[in-house]
């Protein structure tokens, strides 16, 4: 059997140990606190959503882009529209997984589109919670992995995971595809990976972490003269398959194989331009200004974008496993580098668990020596993200 070395960071052969066992107890207090965590959150939200005349679960389930969702669920593919913005939207822009969920849940049960998307999308964020926890667990013990699953669920646009949206889905697929490679279940990882795919664009980073562990534990292997299990070099074939499978078949319905898919997200104004179009975008702002609602949204936006490059590098610094530094890098990659809404990018990033390992070190020393600085601090946490949650939510013109 082979795993990812938690001290090192780079995969080691550990034949004959038995494999690592997670803690029920423990990952049900972490499960525990997310779902208070987020079911707070989306009571606030609520709370703020009725004194503005709306309703709550519209709100929480039928949102921006949970409106595309819904509609291939009930619909299936072949929605266009001209927005006013002069965007040429194009259903066929939205990943097939999350919408294919919700239309089971609504063939199997009475509930209506938008209360199916909800129940997805809570079921997976308790299943990505659970994910995160294991994956902490199994490099930093359990007082770490804990504060790793709350210190997520308090990010500033976590609302998104009590919403009808794809990031608590795509999550639960990296989390345990992740905890796979790192414990040496290949054919879990590949498998996981695969799905990933098919749920967001930015699922690639899960393929991409699969294949560079599996290539790297080749070249160990031939380094020392050994052999690699199948298992390894199926699961590396399958973990790409997802995401290439649909963009290859969007392609073909559009006539163009190869650039089909590129040119739908191109057309929604979605592209990878290394940042230039945020740069245009901020030097706009700086020039002319905005509400200030909206500055706000802007600023918390780079804020997050900033801090998480700067935790980047301190994973980078810290030798994590391999596999986490590659997920983590190829959606910071993403965010940074695509032309993308601005206000949207700390969504993007929202699965990059892996960049809160070391701050969920330093809440969990903290409360150990101190557990009431702990509680401040999580305290001051909840009360930024829920604020931040319903601002960016409740503004109508920004998409969460």
């Amino acid at each position: 059997m082979t795993h990812i070395s938690a001290s090192d960071g780079v995969p080691v052969r550990t034949q004959g140990r038995a494999r690592p066992r997670i803690s029920v107890p423990a990952a049900g207090i972490a499960i525990g606190l997310f779902v208070v965590a987020r079911l707070a959150g989306a009571v606030v939200l609520a709370l703020a959503a009725r004194g503005d005349g709306r309703l709550p679960l519209a709100v929480l389930g039928r949102s921006w882009d949970s409106h595309w969702y819904l509609s291939i669920a009930s619909e299936g593919y072949g929605l266009t529209l001209r927005m006013a913005s002069g965007v040429l939207a194009n259903d066929l822009a939205f990943f097939p997984l999350y919408p294919a969920l919700v239309r089971a849940v609504t063939e199997l049960t009475p509930l209506s589109g938008g209360a199916a998307g909800l129940v997805v999308a809570w079921l997976a964020a308790a299943v990505a919670a659970w994910g995160v926890y294991a994956v902490g667990d199994l490099l930093r013990g359990r007082a770490v992995a804990v504060a790793l699953v709350v210190l997520w669920g308090l990010l500033p646009h976590s609302i998104v995971l009590s919403m009808g949206y794809t990031e608590p889905l795509l999550t639960a697929c990296a989390a345990w595809s992740l905890y796979a490679v790192l414990t040496g279940r290949w054919l879990w990882a590949g498998t996981l990976a695969a799905l990933a795919g098919l749920t967001r664009p930015n699922g690639l980073a899960v393929a991409a972490a699969v294949v560079a562990a599996a290539a790297y534990e080749v070249w160990r292997a031939r380094r020392r003269g050994d052999g690699v299990s199948h298992r390894l070099w199926i699961g590396a074939a399958l973990a790409p398959l997802g995401w290439g499978s649909y963009v290859l078949w969007v392609g073909r319905r559009t006539g163009d194989t190869l650039g089909g898919y590129f040119e739908v997200q191109r057309l929604w104004g979605s592209s990878f331009d290394f940042g230039l179009h945020t740069m245009r975008f901020v030097k706009h702002l700086l020039v002319h200004g905005a509400q200030f609602r909206h500055l706000l949204i802007f600023a918390m936006a780079l804020v997050i974008v900033a801090a998480a490059v700067l935790l980047f590098w301190r994973l980078l610094a810290g030798r994590a496993p391999l596999p986490l530094l590659v997920y983590s890098g190829v959606l910071l990659l993403i965010a940074v580098g695509g032309s993308g809404y601005l206000a949207s990018k700390p969504r993007f990033i929202l699965p990059a668990f892996p960049l809160l390992l070391p701050l969920a070190g330093v809440l969990a020393r903290t409360a150990k020596a101190r557990p009431w600085r702990a509680s401040v601090l999580v305290a001051a946490l909840a009360g930024l993200s829920f604020t931040y949650g319903v601002l960016v939510t409740m503004t109508a013109d920004v998409a969460p």
